[in-house]
């Protein structure tokens, strides 16, 4: 993925809108003035087949836009430890064991993005032990230390639990991503689960979470054990746009139509939250804006290596659309009424 070739990689060429992070010189803040004008982008496919989603896609392609007005070119890759041949070759290390013909041992890029950050994450960890420029999309403790911008999950999760609990829901399932990210500490489904759980519990709800792979299949699937385990869910908040559609044709099968038996509410892009019917009421993932803050701080970061990280939080508003409604409780759920018993003597 390349940028705008050619220019000064630290000045938006005319016309291109104003920033702060805008600099007069960016060089690499690690040693010499040597310049490759290219941004890393550590970024490890999420999907089923490890292959890129839409989403991570949309970043991709973001992030690229992002740089090219700064003179920068993207070298992506989709390295997911520190010890990845692909990231220890942006940064200049020769692999172990590997083959050295055509390694120049130089590093390929004056700054790094990573992206799907854990919570303990060897790539980050390296980046701070050997002082190299980088940012995060995410966070975790060690990310701290440089710039990032990240939005607020677990405040996401709460605000979707707390909308279905306004509209008189209380048995709220919760449809996270896939076992293998959640079991790996990505950050986003850790906050995300504790969002949800410090929620409900908040509310006086029992919590009911799931794990759910990234595909139609999936969630048709995750609908099933919901409802299996407690036929009387009335409502979901999901984390896990590739399984939207899967989610609804289970709802269906399911006999359950949304919004007026079942409600679900998520964390979701607007291409998702629109492809489905009805519409799905979601918090906004904005993919283009944390691309632009996220090359922004990187630029500020090559700049002046000893100014004090930026940290961007991001919490979009829910947008209302029309997979809400308020709960009906399913038949036969409910606890009959008691009537008091009367002592009449005829």
């Amino acid at each position: 993925m390349t940028g705008r070739p050619g220019g000064d990689p630290t000045t938006p060429p005319a016309g291109a809108a104003p920033s702060d992070a805008g600099p007069a010189d960016a060089g690499p803040a690690h040693g010499g003035d040597h310049r490759t004008h290219t941004l890393g982008l550590l970024y490890p496919p999420s999907g089923r087949a490890r292959d890129y989603t839409t989403m991570q896609l949309a970043f991709v392609g973001g992030i690229a836009e992002a740089a090219a007005p700064y003179g920068y070119d993207v070298l992506l890759s989709p390295a997911d430890t520190g010890d990845a041949p692909s990231f220890r070759r942006m940064l200049g290390q020769r692999p172990e064991g590997g083959d050295r013909r055509g390694d120049g041992g130089g590093r390929r890029v004056d700054g790094v993005i990573v992206m799907e950050i854990r919570r303990e994450d060897g790539r980050v960890e390296q980046l701070v032990e050997r002082g190299f420029p980088f940012v995060a999309i995410g966070r975790n403790h060690r990310a701290d230390e440089a710039g990032w911008v990240d939005l607020d999950f677990a405040g996401l999760a709460s605000g979707c639990v707390r909308h279905l609990a306004d509209l008189g829901h209380h048995r709220i399932a919760f449809v996270n991503r896939s076992a293998e990210l959640f079991n790996s500490g990505y950050g986003f489904a850790r906050l995300g689960h504790e969002g949800y759980v410090t929620a409900m519990a908040d509310l006086g709800h029992e919590p009911r979470a799931y794990l759910c792979g990234e595909d139609l299949a999936s969630g048709e699937e995750v609908v099933a054990r919901i409802l299996a385990e407690d036929p009387a869910t009335t409502s979901l908040v999901t984390m896990n746009e590739a399984a939207l559609e899967g989610v609804y044709r289970g709802l269906t099968r399911h006999g359950r139509a949304v919004p007026r038996d079942f409600s679900v509410v998520g964390v979701a892009a607007s291409p998702w939250a629109e492809q489905v019917t009805p519409q799905l009421t979601a918090a906004e993932i904005p993919a283009k804006e944390m691309s632009r803050v996220a090359v922004e701080l990187m630029v500020e970061r090559l700049r002046s290596s000893g100014s004090t990280p930026r940290h961007v939080l991001l919490k979009p508003l829910i947008t209302l659309r029309s997979s809400t409604g308020r709960c009906r409780p399913v038949p036969g759920s409910e606890p009959e009424p008691e009537f008091p018993d009367f002592d009449v003597d005829f």
